[in-house]
């Protein structure tokens, strides 16, 4: 499949993969016997004023007019493109705590500050 890239968004527009979140991906995908990608969406919301949300999906539910499709050794991360120049320049990340293990949004260089729990911020 071939991924379209829109001409709105500058091309220096990216996001880093860590290992940690392909490896999730890919157990993801093994574990549902088919290829499973990454939605990170950016909506209003958190107590910062915008929020992360991932979710998980098929390359059907792929948007070819709206989604930017990253990737890092066969795992897919979508991210529509009114939420890539809020999270442009961040490492997404899996980790795994005593407490929980998530998906998160690490060193993102848009957000002027964020709540400690790690899910909302403010640019």
């Amino acid at each position: 499949m071939r991924w379209r890239f829109l001409s709105t968004i500058p091309s220096s527009a990216s996001v880093v993969l860590t290992e940690s979140c392909a490896r999730r991906i890919k157990h993801l995908t093994q574990n549902a016997g088919k290829p499973v990608l990454l939605r990170l969406e950016v909506k209003p919301g958190g107590c910062e004023g915008f929020q992360y949300e991932f979710s998980l999906g098929e390359e059907r539910d792929i948007n070819i007019q709206d989604d930017l499709v990253f990737e890092k050794d066969g795992a897919k991360l979508v991210i529509d493109s009114v939420s890539l120049p809020l999270v442009s320049g961040s490492k997404i990340d899996y980790v795994e705590e005593m407490v929980r293990s998530a998906f998160v949004v690490g060193s993102n260089p848009n957000a002027s500050s964020g709540c400690g729990c790690g899910h909302s911020f403010s640019t």
